[in-house]
């Protein structure tokens, strides 16, 4: 920015002077940005103002539908955005009735101005300015400021509102990073997504379309168009943008109506659930979605279309959890890509640590995370310092994603680490402690645009303060030192497929007194409720409000059925009858203790011939799990006997000439990620993986290969996960025992020293 333009964005914010004390703070953005606004408008019209009203007063004779009378003052305007049909400006609305002037100037702008100071709320704020005796004031002073074209061009008109949307921001911190993004980061992002675009930096007449599906008060938008403006003032930028929130979305159009940008192509409203844009394709597309922000609201919306049009929609990828729609912006922008025959496009967008790893494999985002690599979509993720936004302080993260990437970049990602590049602030905004000069910026693009590795390179950055508060070690532990370095992988190292692990499940089983007595009571959720009602009121039922209360008292998740059945007489009846088959069944069985299982059933079938005793398959269940236990030193249980040949690595074992499968023990079931390979066969990894990293430890082990991935079949679900923070670990040794003994020793001389004083 310029210091005129500078000069002139001060003037017009030190009408906050005048505001002070009758307004919050928070508020001043929505009052002078409008105001600023109608300035620019109307010294944009002022030489074609005669004609726009000799044109309307000869409309008013002819019978024109509004659409056409709108194209033919458009035209009178100069083939303006917008016009203004009243014979007022701000030098001519008087101090008397100046609130009702007021009023009846903005409604005679074109519909798309007009709109802008309706989701501006403007009308609110002239009755509020009226009832202090502050309008005038206000217009006066804002009549006074020279925005006409001549003076201030569109791109210089530009810089001054963005830089009156950003004290506007800043001067609310609290809620700034809803709708604004600190231009360090804009200018970092930008900077990232367009720099390997030649001819748009340097031919003349060339055509570029911006989209941000988060647009917000249109930071992203404004800082793509100035960045090419910077390198060729002859190219094109037209921008898009929708935004859910109506002020921010008042901003960014009255910014783009500044600009000379077509506002029509900025929409307000859910982009998930109603994309306005549905039909378009942009070149390129920055966005800084709401970190961490749940689509519970339009969830049938979002999975309606999942499920009906897969691919052929935004979100055939996957779903990620509801919690999080972050990735859900990621498959937007995707969808929006310009195709790559017609020259392709880039995204960039920031997210949070999330969706690097979040969610196992066959999950909704690790199935985004596949697409984006599988499709080779990927080119770079950037990581940030912390406390770089407004209204957070946590790890947040560059991706740069593309459908023309270089034929070096193909098949592989960029993962560069900028934890440290910062500096700390004079004074924080909210959540923002440090931010980037030019040189880090330049640091990180001139490194992604090399697409170099970079080894860990201490930088020349000052160490963080340290708090002289309490006791100082004498040996302090050493600070780690602040590195930057940038890693090159293949896409499929970020890969990886689950297969699951499975155990013979080995039990035993005894008809002891105490075993058998749980047949006393059902099973499942009644179980607790029961025996706690036999301890205090015994078999006796009667007192049924008395036990009702109790079980609301004491049991407080029971449902209403569930407390009507625990109170049914019927249900006591039948367990007791339970017992007692149980108990004639030990008279046959004995109460010795049997490890091998799978004698069971012939004992029980042969135990309740001898009883006379008939046990439905819900009772054999009961009995079965009352009276067994999982023992590591019975016998494995058998599943099922095969004729096919053996396959010790996937659960069939011969054991005497015969093939058997056995029952797995779901409590000791496992996973296992094994690193895809795409010189190897599925199956050969797998099994070389498994008998170097599990036969050794668990040699009754085998491969489940029921479960395979959906997409190929294989043995194994695949996975993908970006652990960014594992890659770029630097291992700093704990200090020397002796040092921490000292300490110790220190420390306690310290508290006898104490406790003497206080002794004496």
């Amino acid at each position: 920015m310029s210091q005129n333009t500078n000069n002139q964005a001060a003037f017009i914010w030190s009408l906050a002077d005048l505001l002070r004390g009758d307004f919050r703070q928070s508020q001043y953005g929505r009052i002078i940005l409008p105001f600023t606004l109608l300035r620019r408008l109307e010294c944009v019209l002022e030489s074609t103002k005669e004609a726009v009203l000799t044109q309307y007063d000869s409309l008013q004779t002819m019978s024109f539908s509004p659409e056409a009378q709108e194209k033919v003052l458009l035209r009178a305007a100069g083939n303006l955005s917008f016009f203004n049909t009243s014979k007022m400006d701000l030098s001519k609305l008087g101090e008397k009735d100046i609130a009702a002037n007021l009023e009846s100037y903005l409604l005679a702008f074109s519909k798309d101005a007009r709109d802008i100071f309706d989701y501006f709320k403007f009308a609110e704020f002239i009755g509020q300015l009226n009832d202090a005796n502050l309008l005038y004031k206000i217009v006066q002073k804002v009549r006074q400021t020279d925005l006409s074209p001549e003076t201030i061009s569109n791109h210089d008109m530009g810089a001054i509102f963005e830089e009156l949307i950003r004290r506007f921001a800043e001067s609310s911190n609290d809620t700034a990073g809803e709708h604004f993004t600190p231009r360090d980061i804009v200018r970092l992002t930008t900077s990232l997504v367009f720099m390997e675009d030649d001819d748009a930096l340097s031919k003349s007449g060339i055509i570029r379309t911006i989209y941000d599906p988060t647009a917000g008060t249109g930071g992203f938008l404004s800082a793509g168009m100035e960045y090419v403006f910077e390198l060729n003032p002859q190219a094109v930028i037209r921008a898009f943008g929708q935004e859910l929130n109506p002020e921010s979305y008042a901003i960014c159009k009255a910014d783009m109506l500044i600009k000379g940008q077509e506002v029509q192509n900025i929409k307000l409203g859910n982009t998930l659930s109603n994309d306005q844009l549905y039909a378009d394709k942009f070149d390129y597309m920055l966005s800084n979605p709401p970190f961490g922000v749940d689509w519970k609201k339009i969830e049938g919306d979002i999975k309606d279309e999942h499920a009906i049009k897969g691919f052929d929609g935004r979100f055939g990828a996957g779903l990620p959890r509801v919690s999080d729609g972050s990735l859900l912006f990621l498959l937007h922008l995707i969808s929006k890509l310009r195709d790559a025959k017609d020259g392709g496009a880039r995204i960039g967008i920031i997210l949070n640590g999330s969706p690097l790893f979040t969610g196992g494999a066959g999950s909704g985002e690790s199935e985004i995370r596949r697409y984006i690599l599988e499709t080779d979509l990927l080119e770079a993720i950037v990581a940030l310092p912390t406390d770089m936004f407004y209204n957070t302080g946590i790890s947040t993260y560059i991706w740069i994603l593309s459908n023309k990437k270089t034929s070096e970049r193909k098949g592989n990602v960029q993962l560069i680490n900028a934890v440290n590049l910062c500096g700390k602030m004079r004074k924080s905004l909210g959540s923002k402690r440090n931010e980037m000069d030019e040189n880090d910026i330049s640091t990180i693009t001139r490194t992604f645009g090399a697409f170099e590795i970079v080894d860990a390179r201490e930088l020349d950055k000052p160490a963080e303060p340290k708090s002289n508060r309490g006791r100082q070690s004498a040996n302090p532990k050493n600070e780690t030192a602040k590195t930057f370095a940038s890693k090159i992988f293949h896409t499929h190292e970020f890969g990886y497929r689950r297969i699951t692990i499975e155990r013979p499940l080995r039990e035993s089983y005894q008809f002891s007194d105490e075993r058998i007595a749980e047949c006393r009571f059902a099973t499942g959720a009644l179980n607790a409720a029961m025996k706690s009602i036999y301890a205090v009121f015994g078999e006796d039922l009667s007192e049924q409000a008395d036990i009702r209360a109790y079980l609301k008292l004491q049991f407080a998740d029971l449902k209403e059925k569930q407390i009507k059945d625990v109170l049914e007489p019927k249900l006591w009846d039948d367990q007791k009858i339970m017992l007692a088959k149980a108990m004639a069944l030990q008279n046959v069985i004995g109460v010795a203790q049997f490890d091998d299982m799978n004698g069971f059933d012939d004992a029980l079938k042969v135990a309740c011939k001898k009883a006379d005793i008939v046990l439905d398959a819900k009772e054999k269940k009961q009995i079965k799990d009352t009276v067994s236990w999982r023992n590591s030193l019975a016998e494995k249980v058998i599943k099922k006997m095969h004729k096919t040949p053996a396959k010790p690595l996937y659960g069939l074992f011969e054991v005497n000439g015969a093939v058997i499968e056995y029952q797995a023990d779901s409590e000791l079931r496992d996973n296992e990620n094994v690193a895809l390979d795409p010189t190897q066969t599925v199956n050969d990894i797998n099994e070389a993986y498994f008998i170097k990293e599990v036969l050794p430890h668990v040699a009754d082990a085998w491969i489940d290969e029921s479960k395979r991935d959906d997409k190929d079949g294989e043995i194994g679900i695949v996975g993908y996960e970006i652990p960014f923070n594992r890659h770029f670990y630097q291992y700093q040794p704990p200090r020397d025992l002796v040092e921490i003994d000292a300490d110790l020793d220190a420390v306690s001389a310290e508290i006898m020293a104490l406790l003497q004083e206080v002794h004496s």
